[in-house]
């Protein structure tokens, strides 16, 4: 089972206790803090999957915390826990960009349900990050950050001009690309070039085929243009 960390910052210590305590079981650990100050402090010392903030401190208030959160580029779900029910702070705070607003007298297991639902929500999103910079299809793997193209796990190295042919290839499978479209869409040129597109297929099919003059992946449509072959 993952384990989660959160962040708790109320001065209420009675309430701190019983989210702790709440939260033990579910496999969250807390931190729970009683100042702004103290939270400025762990906030850029301690990674946490979410935060919680009262919007009633002693030194400051939840909102200029969760100023201080967008400031450092710290993407993780803020819920508001705050004994302020009118419409305004809600409106406010939800404007300013936190996830959730819930009032103070709480049902606990509403709290925690809500917290385990944007725990989750975040993971996705992550996944969903983390995926979208490699585009797969196998046997080929390409990463968008560092354009390089694997096969089977095998580094294949290419040319600048290359990686874009592919990645083209790779987003569009199995379908059929005059060499006028390619042209357009790989370098956003309509100025047409037909011997240096073919150039770059053949030096991309030696590099990728087990058999350039065969080739399994990017193959010939006779008469019209490429597809990638998948």
């Amino acid at each position: 089972m993952k384990s989660y960390k959160v962040l708790l910052v109320d001065d209420d210590i009675e309430i701190c206790q019983m989210i702790k305590k709440a939260l033990d079981p579910e496999n969250i650990e807390t931190l729970t803090i009683s100042t702004g100050r103290e939270a400025r402090n762990v906030i850029n010392s301690q990674a946490f999957d979410l935060i919680i903030l009262d919007i009633m401190l002693d030194d400051t208030d939840g909102f200029q915390l969760l100023k201080k959160i967008q400031a450092e580029d710290i993407e993780i779900p803020v819920i508001f826990l705050s004994g302020k029910q009118q419409d305004y702070d809600k409106i406010l705070a939800l404007g300013m960009g936190a996830d959730d607003y819930i009032t103070k007298p709480f049902s606990m297991s509403v709290l925690i349900a809500k917290i385990k639902a944007h725990l989750r929500r975040s993971d996705k999103i992550k996944e969903l990050q983390t995926s979208s910079r490699k585009i797969t299809k196998a046997p080929f793997v390409l990463n968008i950050d560092t354009y390089q193209l694997f096969k089977d796990g095998e580094e294949i190295f290419l040319s600048s001009k290359e990686i874009m042919l592919m990645k083209f290839f790779m987003e569009n499978p199995n379908r059929v690309f005059t060499k006028e479209q390619l042209y357009e869409k790989v370098w956003n040129n309509t100025i047409i070039d037909n011997n240096s597109i073919m150039v770059y297929i053949r030096h991309l099919r030696k590099k990728i085929e087990d058999d350039s003059k065969n080739p399994e992946y990017i193959q010939t449509v006779w008469g019209i243009g490429y597809k990638f072959n998948i």
